[in-house]
Formats: C-alpha cells, structure tokens, sequence
C-alpha cells in the first residue's frame, strides 16, 4: 500500500458501528478487518453535524474512479448484509475491498488499496451524490 494514505474524516455514528461490526466474529474475521481497523486508527472522527458533505460516511452513493482501468462506478456503502437492495447504485460491503478503501475519502482523493486476487488499485472519488449526514440521517 502507498506510504503517502490520504487524511480520512469519519462519523463518531459510523466508528462506533463499525467497531461493533469489528468486536462480532463475523467482522473479525473477515480479511479487510485488520485494514478497517487500521484506517479507523488514523481518521479525524467528527460528530455526524460536522461532517464535511463531500466525505464518504457509511450509506453514501458516490462515484469513483478506478484509475488503473479508467472505469468510474457508481456505489453505495454498505454494511455487510445490506449488500441486498434497489437503486441505482451497487451496494458495496464495507468490508469489501473497495468499500474498506473508499470509507472517509473526500471527493478528489485517492488511496491505492490491494484488492483479493493480489493486484491493487488506486480509487479515486469522483462525487459524492448522496451523504445521509448531509441531510441530518443517521441512517
């Protein structure tokens, strides 16, 4: 992974989920929650009133950029088992790659993260077209 990580900015609302996400065997043992935890490390934690409305916080709808193959997908962050639902976003687990790299990046940063058949990628937020903090959810 790059040395140069890009500054993250989480909601207190999302930390405390996702460390209860991480404390549940299932999160535990999944293979990005070492990374998550790491990235929850070094974020700048913010009540969710005060977070910017270009961060990407969990139930986000953004795009980003896979630069390497200059393909730009349009997602929704996730919790796992939300993974299921309509819209027009793909709904991504937090605890999947992409979702566990794209989590507090704001629009414009980038952050080249592994992915599981061993190559990596570098993500870079293009928009975030729907935050629920934004709009005073708490979803």
């Amino acid at each position: 992974m790059n040395a140069a990580l890009p500054p993250l900015i989480l909601s207190s609302h999302d930390v405390r989920r996702l460390e209860a996400l991480l404390a549940t065997p299932a999160g535990a043992a999944s293979p990005m929650a070492t990374r998550l935890e790491g990235e929850l490390a070094r974020a700048d934690v913010r009540e969710p009133t005060a977070m910017p409305a270009d961060v990407v916080t969990m139930h986000s709808e953004v795009t980003c950029l896979d630069e390497g193959s200059g393909v730009e997908r349009r997602l929704t962050l996730v919790y796992p088992g939300e993974s299921e639902g309509a819209g027009d976003a793909a709904r991504v687990s937090v605890l999947a790659p992409v979702g566990a790299a794209l989590l507090g990046l704001s629009v414009g940063q980038a952050i080249e993260w592994p992915m599981p058949d061993g190559r990596s990628t570098r993500l870079r937020v293009t928009a975030v077209l729907d935050q629920p903090e934004a709009h005073g959810r708490l979803d």
